[in-house]
């Protein structure tokens, strides 16, 4: 039997990582089996350059931390050695890190995830790895909001032009004669 200083210190870990799952944006569940330690150190740190909280747990904590929040439907998928990879505000960056890593090492896969409280199966967390970043969907918003007025400025700029160089030619022609 553990000692009080034990469970209180696992209780403690258990409510923190409940107080991460509510807040978090997004998670993804990993088996990291078969990753070097020059792997793991790149992933943490492209993780960490993220904002991305990239920690292993055991397992029983996760799964008690998963109840909490109501995530039991991930609870099968804690076997083995897991990874857990937790956003608080990105919601697609820890599935496109871990994808790319997933695709270099075939050990290294990809379980499961969830994304503002639904939960999300390895399909799901792929097929979030493939939107693109905030910052770019931004960018391709302003862009073609901004199109429209680049097309209206220079169509604008054209006649302009056009009715500007009429008046001129026709003031220099009489001079000639």
């Amino acid at each position: 039997m553990p000692s009080e200083k034990t469970l209180a210190l696992k209780k403690a870990q258990c409510e923190a990582l409940v107080g991460k799952l509510q807040t978090a944006v997004s998670g993804v569940i990993v088996n990291y089996q078969g990753i070097t330690v020059e792997q793991d150190t790149q992933l943490r740190s492209e993780m960490r350059k993220a904002g991305v909280e990239y920690k292993v747990y055991k397992n029983t904590l996760t799964e008690r931390a998963f109840d909490a929040v109501g995530f039991s439907e991930l609870k099968p998928l804690l076997t083995g050695m897991n990874a857990l990879a937790i956003s608080q505000n990105d919601p697609v960056a820890p599935a496109k890190i871990l994808k790319e890593y997933a695709e270099k090492i075939p050990t290294f896969e990809i379980k499961a995830g969830f994304v503002e409280g639904r939960i999300l199966d390895q399909k799901g967390v792929l097929a979030l790895a493939e939107i693109p970043s905030k910052e770019t969907l931004v960018c391709k918003i302003m862009l073609s909001m901004q199109s429209p007025l680049y097309k209206l400025a220079y169509a604008l700029q054209a006649i302009i032009d056009k009715s500007g160089e009429a008046p001129a030619e026709a003031a220099a022609e009489p001079a000639a004669e």
